[in-house]
């Protein structure tokens, strides 16, 4: 009788179990002229369907959701900045910690910013704007002294 019991917990937990379901796009793939992943305009959550991160429809398995945001500083390229954008699954993060976002600046100027998250479909949108606000004043300042040290 215990191992019976202990054999339909088991069941149970493992039939229970699911998979994290996060949004998959990168604007490096969307056709020109349309913003399907959010880099220029806000992500349409109802354009696109998250997917379960161990399914056959993932690129990459996991156990996490992850956002990458990249952008250039003012005239890197001849028409102002771009933007790049990825969300996807993840097995593997930098720090090893979820929740949170690693962010900085590449020698070409380039800002980078990753995010992990836990929940379902929660790599949708930056769910800290303020944050956002301070790592840009902190970049504008960093270029200032380092400019004014230069010259």
């Amino acid at each position: 009788m215990n191992n019976l019991i202990k054999a339909l917990l088991v069941a149970f937990s493992i039939g229970s179990a699911t998979a994290i379901r996060c949004y998959q796009c990168s604007s490096q793939t969307d056709p020109i002229g349309s913003d399907n992943c959010g880099a220029y305009k806000a992500f349409n959550t109802t354009q696109n369907i998250a997917i379960e991160c161990n399914s056959e429809e993932s690129h990459m398995p996991g156990s996490f959701c992850m956002k990458v945001v990249q952008q250039s500083p003012r005239g890197f390229i001849w028409d102002g900045r771009w933007r790049q954008v990825i969300r996807q699954c993840a097995s593997v993060s930098e720090t090893g910690v979820t929740g949170v976002c690693n962010w900085g600046v590449y020698e070409n100027g380039v800002y980078w910013e990753e995010c992990y998250c836990v929940d379902d479909e929660c790599n949708d949108a930056p769910k800290t704007v303020p944050v956002r606000l301070f790592v840009l004043c902190l970049v504008f300042l960093q270029t200032f002294f380092v400019a004014k040290i230069l010259s």
